[in-house]
């Protein structure tokens, strides 16, 4: 039985293959690179009930993951978050059963701890000393703490806006961290010059090919979670989209090796909001690709994403799913956070709670049906964006007294 059933990287769009066992980026068509496992073989020696319970992280998937030798993996215990039921939030949507998968209940408070694990892990296993990247905050955090983990240094370049919070993260972890007056785009050209200036690893989003299969992990996580079942619908917040490629990936992989109960597939719903849209934008036109959105604006500031390199990969997954994507509006963000709070005393992210009023509107529009089972993705902590809340209160004098009027 073998740790890791990688076989090789393969390119979606012109089917070049490539090893893992060197450094790899892109395909030479431009495309991102995908993992590959030898499922025949894995299908034949590997049973659900061999997943390591010595691994109380998601390095129990060792084997659908691509790291061969278990001595390379760089681990802070990510992995195994909560789905926790939304009965309240349920009943005032209408919504027969509403689940979120809290993934801000990780290392960093965000699920790119997942990327940030199998990246770096890997990263070390290919001998890499030194990676960089561009980020709107969460991920540089990350990957900044990790790469501190495996001693690898990390260059990170991220939007001057970023959430400040990431931004000391980064900084905390010794990494050298630059800051652009400009957005995301902006700051992967930076990256690209880095690269090209100093041979540096280019961990930027799907231009290594690993990053998705730790993000890959929340699907697998919450299938088993589900006792090998598949929701009827799974939605999530859309920037770079390696989150629900990833979830996509883990869901055709199980049912491929025959660990999934119901043998179905969920409708995917990829969220954005109003303010930076293209992946909906693209699917409102039946495109394979998207244009890139000018002046992107949001609060969600992790699905500020203007362009995604692998936005052909988003839109395979929803048109194959035949999910939808769907845009919120700053407002609708914003009260469905309080919303969240106020009804089920979670404190999600901006992108979280995107998805749960994307989640309200379908099954206004009946788009998720009566009796369906719903997950919602909260993609990190509430606390990372403390901006986001207004705290107007008068101060009171010492000698104060509180008068509580009952309103029940």
């Amino acid at each position: 039985m073998s740790f890791s059933y990688i076989s090789q990287l393969r390119c979606p769009k012109c089917g070049a293959t490539y090893t893992d066992m060197v450094e790899n980026h892109l395909c030479c068509c431009g495309s991102p690179l995908l993992v590959q496992y030898d499922l025949d073989t894995m299908k034949r020696c590997v049973k659900r009930q061999d997943l390591n319970k010595n691994y109380m992280s998601l390095w129990r998937y060792h084997f659908l993951l691509p790291v061969r030798d278990s001595s390379n993996i760089v681990t802070l215990g990510e992995g195994l978050t909560p789905l926790v039921p939304m009965e309240r939030l349920a009943s005032t949507y209408h919504i027969s059963s509403l689940l979120m998968k809290d993934e801000g209940l990780i290392p960093t408070g965000s699920f790119k701890a997942r990327g940030a694990a199998v990246g770096v892990s890997k990263a070390k296993e290919l001998g890499i000393q030194a990676l960089t990247m561009p980020t709107n905050g969460n991920a540089g955090a990350a990957w900044a703490l990790y790469a501190a983990r495996a001693n690898m240094a990390s260059y990170i370049v991220m939007p001057l806006d970023a959430p400040e919070i990431t931004r000391r993260e980064v900084s905390a972890a010794g990494a050298h961290l630059f800051l652009v007056d400009g957005l995301i785009s902006d700051a992967g050209k930076i990256v690209a010059n880095l690269v090209q200036d100093y041979k540096l690893y280019d961990a930027s989003t799907l231009k290594e090919p690993y990053r998705i299969e730790g993000k890959k992990t929340m699907g697998l996580e919450l299938i088993e979670q589900l006792n090998w079942n598949v929701p009827d619908v799974i939605l999530y917040p859309t920037g770079g989209g390696v989150g629900i490629i990833g979830i996509y990936k883990a869901i055709q992989e199980l049912m491929t090796l025959g660990w999934i109960e119901n043998s179905k597939m969920p409708r995917l719903v990829a969220v954005q909001s109003e303010g930076c849209a293209p992946i909906v934008q693209a699917w409102n036109n039946q495109s394979q690709e998207s244009v890139f959105w000018q002046q992107s604006e949001t609060i969600a500031f992790g699905i500020n994403v203007p362009k995604a390199i692998g936005d052909f990969l988003v839109l395979q997954a929803l048109y194959e799913t035949e999910g939808c994507a769907i845009a919120v509006s700053e407002t609708d963000i914003k009260s469905t956070l309080h919303e969240i709070a106020e009804q089920e005393g979670c404190f999600v992210c901006p992108e979280g709670a995107a998805t749960f009023a994307a989640a309200k509107r379908l099954r206004e529009e009946n788009w998720i049906k009566k009796g369906e089972q719903v997950v919602c993705l909260n993609t990190g902590m509430g606390l990372k964006y403390p901006n986001v809340i207004d705290v107007n209160k008068s101060i009171l004098k010492k000698d104060a007294r509180i008068k509580i009027v009952h309103t029940s």
